[in-house]
């Protein structure tokens, strides 16, 4: 039982599906509260002052646990819904090349970016990877983060990315908080196919989707859909090839450029993607049918500042068209090497001119949705998993405010403090 919690950010809502326009904003936080967990689940949320009273709650006293919060802040576990944690080494060299002016795209037509990082993965053993992820996921809980959705696409060979896959699995079964497997095997055309980009293609989705669908590894399929990496016909091939093997897929899409127009309206139509994230460069009429769909945008702004971008993702115009938008890290050793859903957050405020109450929004109940696990995670409310985490601020527009900071004392994960 978690009582004295000075601000309970509870986003209760009775709205079904992600939060749009002002319901983004709608907290729910309630006062000098306490929450009772049991069986990993929430059971009863309220104030302290109706949980002192309870008759229940009087004569199981003894066999709680209690939380004594400190006045403090609780919020829903973070839900980092965009993380690329398999693998081995930082980009080092990249970043002095940044610093240096050199832009994304030039660091990868050199051999930078992400092909620089497959020679680690494809000689490490999955017992090296293993651990690697369950080092990230174990640094993700100390900040808050309860669920985090995890990609493959280092390895861009079918061996490797089985491999990556299993050490996923493997991480996930030594933590005790959720995780979601996605497979980007088209994350960009690996070296030895850089001529022969259509046969690449045709062993993501004749030979890699098909094993990973059999071996139940991944839960979606992503594709970095952008200049430099697959074509929106690529693209759409592999989207094609998941759906038919039964895997939800989601989508890196207009970071680096905008995608053809009709792309997003068709795929939006045919594929019904979970999330399709970045979205840098996107068009008027691309927002109005996101704002129809189902499909939620994940920003992720620590690619922009790690990038030294001047354009982030147009946050204003997206949420007041009614577009249903969440936030992550973007976890990667690259473009956005950070597990901090609050810098995120912290820079979603300060960069795209979210308010907070939107960005916690964004970071939790949103980013559930994302995952298709807007039943379970992102609100502290009966019947959801147990999953929580107390800031060491007395209100929680302090958790983006105090950037660069990790002012998480605890995370509870599945009704147990890990942290």
């Amino acid at each position: 039982m978690l009582t004295n919690i000075g601000q309970l950010v509870t986003l209760r809502s009775d709205q079904k599906g992600p939060r749009r326009w002002a319901s983004l904003s709608e907290l729910n936080i309630v006062h000098d509260a306490a929450v009772l967990c049991l069986g990993g689940k929430i059971v009863s949320v309220g104030s302290r002052k109706d949980a002192v009273r309870d008759p229940w709650l009087n004569k199981n006293r003894k066999k709680l646990t209690d939380i004594d919060c400190g006045g403090r802040v609780v919020l829903p576990g973070f839900v980092d819904s965009h993380t690329h944690p398999v693998f081995m080494e930082p980009r080092l060299i990249d970043f002095e090349k940044h610093i240096a002016g050199a832009g994304y795209e030039e660091i990868a037509a050199a051999g930078g970016g992400i092909r620089s990082s497959l020679d680690g993965v494809r000689k490490a053993s999955k017992a090296a990877l293993t651990q690697k992820v369950l080092d990230v996921l174990r640094e993700l809980a100390k900040h808050g983060t309860t669920t985090v959705e995890a990609k493959s696409g280092y390895g861009l060979s079918l061996e490797s990315e089985l491999k990556s896959l299993e050490a996923i699995r493997a991480a996930a079964k030594q933590w005790p908080g959720t995780v979601v497997p996605t497979f980007l095997g088209a994350h960009v055309i690996p070296p030895e196919y850089r001529e022969r980009s259509q046969n690449y293609v045709d062993i993501v989705c004749k030979e890699m989707i098909p094993a990973v669908a059999k071996r139940k590894l991944a839960k979606f399929v992503d594709v970095f859909c952008d200049r430099g990496a697959f074509s929106e016909i690529e693209c759409s091939m592999i989207f094609g090839a998941a759906l038919e093997y039964g895997v939800p897929v989601r989508g890196h899409v207009g970071q680096l450029s905008s995608p053809k127009e009709g792309f997003i309206e068709s795929t939006l139509e045919c594929c019904k993607p979970a999330s399709l994230d970045h979205m840098d460069h996107v068009r008027g009429d691309e927002v109005a049918a996101l704002a129809k769909s189902d499909t939620v945008v994940t920003f992720v702004p620590g690619a922009n500042y790690f990038l030294g971008l001047e354009r982030y993702p147009p946050a204003r115009k997206l949420i007041d068209s009614g577009v249903a938008v969440a936030l992550a890290t973007d976890y990667n050793p690259g473009t956005s090497p950070t597990i901090s859903m609050a810098m995120a957050m912290s820079l979603a405020c300060t960069h795209m001119n979210m308010s907070p109450a939107e960005a916690i929004a964004a970071a939790t109940i949103n980013g559930a949705f994302a995952l298709g696990l807007g039943d379970r995670k992102g609100s502290v409310e009966a019947g959801k998993d147990a999953d929580m985490a107390v800031f060491d601020v007395r209100d929680y527009r302090e958790i983006p405010y105090w950037f660069g900071m990790n002012r998480c004392r605890k995370t509870i994960i599945s009704g147990l403090a890990t942290t």
